[in-house]
C-alpha cells in the first residue's frame, strides 16, 4: 500500500514522494498542545503511583478524532503518518517530564539541597536530549533492529491501522482493548499480559519467571531477595555480557551485519507481504556497524560534556579533588550510556524498562567505591535521566516502521519518516523541559515526590559500609552472565530475568505465562491468521491499559 484510500490527502503526488512534515503549522501546533498535556499526565502519575502511562495511543486517538473534522485543514490528520508523528511527540513529552526530568531533580530536593535542583535540571535536560539522539541514530541496526518486538510500538501502530482500516482488525483490537481496560480496572497489570502476546517467547518466559520468583519466594521462604542484592547481581552479570555482545555486533564486518535480520520468532515482522522479488526491504538493517559505532561513541562524548556541565553548574570542585572529579565525569558518562543500553534492551524485548532498578545498581556501585554524598546524588540523577526516553522513542519508531513498511521505494521513505518522528520527539522533549521548569516547585514543595526519588535520596543518606554486598553481587553476577550468554544477544534472557526479579508487581508473572500459553495454543490452531490475531489482541490489551492509566489522571 502507498496510502489508505480513507486518507483525503492521499492523492497529491507530493504525499507519495515525501513523508508528512513535523513542522507543518497545523501539525506542530497540535504537537505542542498534546505534548503539554502529556507532560502533565506524566508528572501527575509519577508523583502519585510512581509510573508513567504510555500516552502514545492517546495521541493517536486524538489525531484520529481531529482528522474527522472538515475545518481548518484538520482532515489532514487522517494520514496515518501524521498520527504517528503526533503519538511520537506526546509519548516523548510524557516520559521526559516524569522519568527523565522531575525524578532526577527531586533527589537533591529531598536531601535538603534545593540549591542543586537547577544544576540537576540542566544536566538531566542535556542527558535527555542525548538519550533521544543516540536511539535515533542506532535504531534499525542489528543491535536495535526494527524487527524486534518493541511491544508498545506495535500497540500504537495497530491502533492507528485499525482506526484507518476498520473491519475485523478494529474488532479484534477493540476486544483486546476491552480486556486490558477491564483488567486494569480490577488492579491487574494488563500491560504484562499484552507484551507477552507480542515479544520473543524465550525472553518473555525468563521475564515471567523473574516476576514469579520475586512475587512468591519472599512469601514462601521469608527471604528478602532485594536485601541480599540477588536481583542486582544478576542484572550486573547479564548487563556486562550484554555489553560484550553489543561490542561483538559492532565488530562484525559490514557485509555480515547488512544481511537480513532474523525474524523467526517475531510475529510483527510478518504482518505485511513480501515484495515481488520475494524479499522485504523493511527487514534489512538501515544502520551499518560503522554508523552504530559512531552513534555510541558520539553519545559517550556528549555524555562527558553533559557531566562536565553538571559538575561546573553544581560546583563539584568544592566537593572533590581534581583527579576524583575527572573520574566522576568519566564514570557518570559510562553509567549514563550503559544505563540506557540495558534499559533499552529490556524495553525492546519485554515492553517494560527497569530504569529504577538499573539506576539503583549504579547507586550501590557508587556507594561502594566511595563517591561522596552530594556528587553521588548528582551522579544518580544524571544516570536516571537516560533510558526512559531511549526506550520510548524505540517504541515510537517501531510504530512508524510498521506503518511505513508498505511504502515504495521503502528505504528513502522510512528514513525520512524516522527523521520526522525524531523532530516530533524533540518538540515533545522541549515542551517537557518547559513544563517541568514551570511546575516543579508546585509539585515538590507540596510534597508530591516521585517514590523512586525518595528511595534514592534515603539510600544515599543512609550510606552503605557492608563489604558483603560486593560478595553477593559477585556471586549472583555469575548465573546472570551465564543465562545472558546462553540466550544470545537476540533473546536477552539474562537481562529479562533480572528485569523480572527487580519488578515487584503482583500477578504480572502469572499473566505473562497465561498469555504465552494462550498464544502458543491459538497460533497452533489458527496458523498464520491466528498469529496476526494474537498481535492485534495483545496490542489492544496494551492500548486498553494505557487508556485506563490516563483516565486516572483525568479523574
Amino acid at each position: 500500500m502507498t496510502h489508505s484510500p480513507a486518507e483525503p490527502d492521499a492523492a497529491p503526488p507530493d504525499e507519495v514522494r515525501h513523508h508528512p512534515r513535523t513542522f507543518e503549522p497545523l501539525t506542530v501546533i497540535l504537537l505542542i498542545v498534546l505534548s503539554a498535556g502529556g507532560a502533565i499526565i506524566g508528572l501527575r502519575l509519577v508523583t502519585t503511583i510512581g509510573i508513567s502511562a504510555n500516552t502514545s495511543v492517546i495521541g493517536a486517538l486524538v489525531a484520529m478524532v481531529i482528522g474527522r473534522l472538515s475545518i481548518l485543514g484538520f482532515h489532514k490528520m487522517r494520514s496515518v503518518h501524521r498520527q504517528n508523528i503526533t503519538q511520537s511527540a506526546i509519548s516523548a513529552s510524557t516520559f521526559a517530564a516524569a522519568n527523565s526530568l522531575l525524578a532526577p531533580i527531586a533527589i537533591p530536593f529531598v536531601m535538603g539541597r534545593s540549591d542543586l535542583v537547577w544544576p540537576m535540571f540542566l544536566g538531566a535536560s542535556f542527558a535527555l536530549l542525548v538519550d533521544g539522539f543516540i536511539l535515533y541514530r542506532a535504531f534499525g541496526s542489528e543491535f536495535l533492529p526494527s524487527t524486534a518486538a518493541w511491544p508498545p510500538g506495535v500497540a500504537a501502530a495497530e491502533t492507528i491501522k485499525a482506526g484507518d482500516e476498520g473491519g475485523k482488525r478494529a474488532w479484534v483490537l477493540a476486544g483486546g482493548g476491552a480486556v486490558g481496560f477491564v483488567g486494569s480496572f480490577f488492579g491487574l497489570p494488563m500491560s504484562a499480559m499484552g507484551v507477552a502476546f507480542l515479544g520473543n517467547i524465550w525472553a518473555l518466559s525468563m521475564f515471567g519467571l523473574g516476576l514469579l520468583v520475586n512475587q512468591h519466594v519472599p512469601q514462601l521462604w521469608n527471604f528478602d531477595l532485594a536485601g541480599a542484592y540477588i536481583p542486582h547481581g544478576v542484572m550486573i552479570g547479564a548487563g556486562l555480557v550484554a555489553l560484550g555482545q553489543a561490542v561483538r555486533i559492532l565488530a562484525r564486518s559490514g557485509e555480515k551485519a547488512a544481511s537480513l535480520a532474523s525474524v523467526a520468532d517475531q510475529p510483527t515482522a510478518r504482518l505485511e507481504a513480501a515484495t515481488d522479488d520475494g524479499t522485504d526491504p523493511a527487514l534489512r538493517p538501515t544502520v551499518t556497524p560503522d554508523r552504530l559505532r559512531a552513534a555510541l561513541l558520539n553519545g559517550y562524548v556528549l555524555y562527558i560534556a553533559g557531566a562536565i556541565i553538571l559538575a561546573i553548574a553544581a560546583g563539584l570542585w568544592e566537593e572533590m579533588p581534581l583527579v576524583a572529579l575527572i573520574g566522576w565525569v568519566l564514570f557518570a558518562a559510562v553509567a549514563a550510556i550503559v544505563h540506557e543500553i540495558i534499559v533499552g534492551l529490556a524495553a525492546m524485548h519485554s515492553g517494560w524498562f527497569p530504569a529504577f532498578a538499573v539506576t539503583l545498581i549504579f547507586l550501590i556501585i557508587g556507594m561502594l567505591i566511595g563517591i561522596p554524598m552530594v556528587p553521588l546524588a548528582l551522579f544518580v540523577g544524571y544516570c536516571s535521566a537516560t533510558g526512559p526516553a531511549f526506550a520510548d522513542m524505540g517504541y515510537d519508531l517501531k510504530a512508524g516502521w510498521i506503518l511505513r513498511r508498505g511504502e515504495r521505494p521503502y528505504t528513502a521513505y522510512e528514513l525520512e519518516g524516522r527523521k520526522q518522528q525524531f523532530y516530533a520527539s524533540i518538540v515533545g522533549f522541549f515542551v517537557a523541559i518547559a513544563m517541568v521548569a514551570l511546575l516543579w516547585e508546585s509539585f515538590l514543595e507540596t510534597g508530591q515526590i516521585p517514590p523512586v526519588s525518595q528511595v534514592f535520596a534515603d539510600t544515599i543518606m543512609a550510606g552503605l559500609d557492608d563489604t558483603s554486598v560486593w560478595i553477593s553481587l559477585g556471586i549472583w553476577a555469575v548465573p546472570g552472565a551465564l543465562i545472558q550468554l546462553l540466550g544470545g544477544s537476540r533473546r536477552q534472557t539474562g537481562v529479562l530475568l533480572a528485569t523480572g526479579l527487580l519488578i515487584s508487581t503482583p500477578w504480572a508473572g502469572w499473566l505473562v505465562f497465561i498469555a504465552i500459553i494462550a498464544r502458543l495454543l491459538w497460533t497452533r490452531w489458527r496458523g498464520a491468521q491466528g498469529e496476526n490475531e494474537i498481535v492485534l489482541f495483545g496490542a489492544g490489551i496494551i492500548a486498553g491499559d494505557a487508556i485506563w492509566g490516563t483516565a486516572q489522571v483525568v479523574k
